[in-house]
């Protein structure tokens, strides 16, 4: 019943929806400030960096919101940078040489600090490479894979298959991004994933205009263990080192989806390597404001989005070196801005309220998960969290798009809010994507804090859902995380002011509140939310 109920109230049809509450004008000129050239696309460890940091420091004292204990509203988060200064690949077919060049064939780097050399070594493709003994999968059982090329398909074995195998059916599960440790600590030279475009939510033009970016993790004091070539190879380069090894590509991808599927070595199939990596110790910044609440005991809510986007880079075309990010997510992080201000210009809530600006998100949400780890508030009295990362900018809309549907009761308080503003909330559509798990919200919600992750649906005022749709797939096919994610001034930004009023208003209710939003029954966050019950008695 925890789970029908809100599945129930998604259904609920909205009235015309209402003007928002947060001003898409002031959104607007926000976005216009983060993605102007001056920021050089705020790179995280980049000369953007402190440019836009300065601002939205500016913006947090201009709201009186209270810094952190060293009169600050930086939160340090130190990072180690591995940077592929050099790389040259060769697939080997028989007695057929295939040169693999580095952001169009293949995009791959290695964390071997120095020098990585690989010379024909053998490949073992193992399906979707996800190995989950509660359902009996195992591709590599019987099968040695030490010191050769792992390769995998996109996605998990039921992402495809038009049914539920165990893994969410079209829902990308968490498993499907553990193949890479599964391939290392069975002791893999490599690992590379054959690239498709449904599986992967994102066309291959993303992955190789990419492919020199450089790689980031938590310095946590300790460096990871030293894994070979890790990346991705283009479609038909997958099909051709199939083929090589007798396999179909259409059937290997039917063949894998059972679990009884096992690993096949590509007979005739090499590679070759030689990649050259730089390790450095580097740091970067959160930003962390406070607007405390009448009953400092009452705990707190938090807003969170990521201010970081990819920066400026002298391996893109000389003619536009800069991705902007102006989406992505300059539009989340100009939205919390106006709800920081709603917050700072209304009454004061009971619980206090975290506004929380995400570093390296684009990194693997590395910024939200120091944060999870050193938290300014405590996360057990951490009532609730909201995340604002958009993914298009959309003008006035009928609905709003929640992620992960079925986690959290929290669900039926957002659709009663969203409907009160005549916006009727509706799954996600492409739940291939894996959206819960690319997204800040997602390393807290680890740490058992609960929340909704939403944003600005497709069903347009002007237009309806064919011209959301067509919005989206554009974006998509051209300039997610590209150089032409850039402000356009013909933008509406009502569909980001519809979904940041939502968030206020819900936001509002539960620091105003003494109700201790959870998680749905079997839910795993709920296990780790349990532990601290004591706190919130």
């Amino acid at each position: 019943m925890n789970r029908i109920l809100p599945l129930l109230m998604l259904l609920t049809a909205a009235t015309e929806p209402a003007a928002p509450l947060l001003s898409p004008d002031r959104i607007k000129a926000d976005v216009r400030t983060l993605s102007a050239d001056d920021f050089h696309g705020r790179g995280p460890t980049q000369i953007g960096e402190p440019i836009t940091l300065d601002f939205l420091s500016r913006r947090f004292a201009d709201l009186k919101l209270q810094p952190l204990t060293d009169g600050g509203y930086r939160q340090r988060v130190p990072l180690l940078r591995w940077t592929r200064n050099a790389a040259q690949f060769t697939l080997r077919l028989g007695a057929t040489s295939v040169p693999l060049r580095p952001g169009v064939e293949i995009a791959a780097s290695s964390r071997i600090v120095g020098a990585t050399a690989l010379d024909r070594v053998p490949i073992v493709f193992v399906g979707y490479g996800v190995v989950e003994p509660s359902l009996g999968y195992d591709p590599y059982r019987g099968v040695d894979v030490r010191g050769k090329i792992v390769v995998a398909l996109a996605g998990d074995p039921d992402v495809e298959a038009g049914r539920d195998l165990g893994f969410g059916g079209r829902v990308s599960s968490p498993a499907a991004r553990t193949k890479l440790a599964e391939a290392q600590k069975r002791g893999a030279a490599g690992f590379l994933t054959i690239h498709e475009t449904f599986p992967a939510s994102y066309p291959w033009l993303q992955i190789a205009n990419g492919d020199a970016v450089p790689g980031y993790a938590l310095d946590t004091g300790t460096i990871p263990a030293a894994f070979g070539v890790r990346g991705n190879v283009r479609n038909d380069i997958g099909i051709r080192l199939l083929r090589q090894g007798g396999l179909d590509y259409k059937a290997a991808k039917l063949a894998a989806q059972r679990a009884d599927f096992k690993a096949v070595e590509l007979k005739g199939a090499t590679f070759d390597a030689r990649v050259d990596t730089r390790l450095d110790h580097v740091e970067s910044h959160n930003i962390v404001g406070i607007l405390p609440g009448t009953d400092l005991a009452a705990g707190s809510i938090l807003y969170g989005a990521h201010w970081d986007a990819y920066g400026e880079n002298a391996f893109d075309p000389p003619a536009d070196r800069i991705r902007n990010g102006a989406i992505d997510n300059g539009t989340g992080t100009a939205t919390l801005l106006e709800i920081a201000r709603a917050f700072a210009k209304g009454p004061r809530p009971r619980r206090s309220v975290v506004f929380a600006l995400w570093t390296a998100e684009e990194k693997g949400l590395l910024g939200a998960s120091w944060y999870a780890d050193h938290p300014v508030l405590p996360l057990a009295t951490t009532a609730a969290q909201f995340n604002l990362d958009p993914h298009v900018v959309l003008g006035r809309t009928r609905d709003l798009e929640l992620i992960g549907v079925g986690r959290t009761p929290l669900e039926a308080d957002l659709a009663r809010v969203a409907g009160a503003q005549g916006l009727r909330i509706v799954p996600e559509e492409n739940t291939e994507a894996g959206w819960y798990y690319r997204s800040d919200h997602y390393a807290l919600a680890q740490k058992g804090v609960p929340g909704v992750y939403f944003r600005a649906g497709r069903d347009l005022v002007a237009g309806g859902a064919a011209a959301g749709e067509a919005k989206r797939d554009a974006f998509n096919a051209r300039c997610y995380h590209q150089t032409c994610d850039e402000f356009d001034a013909r933008w509406d930004m009502t569909g980001a002011a519809q979904e940041g009023s939502v968030a206020y208003a819900l936001g509002r209710e539960v620091a105003q509140g003494a109700g201790w939003p959870g998680w749905n029954a079997g839910e795993p966050f709920a296990i780790e939310r349990a532990k601290t019950d004591a706190a919130r008695r």
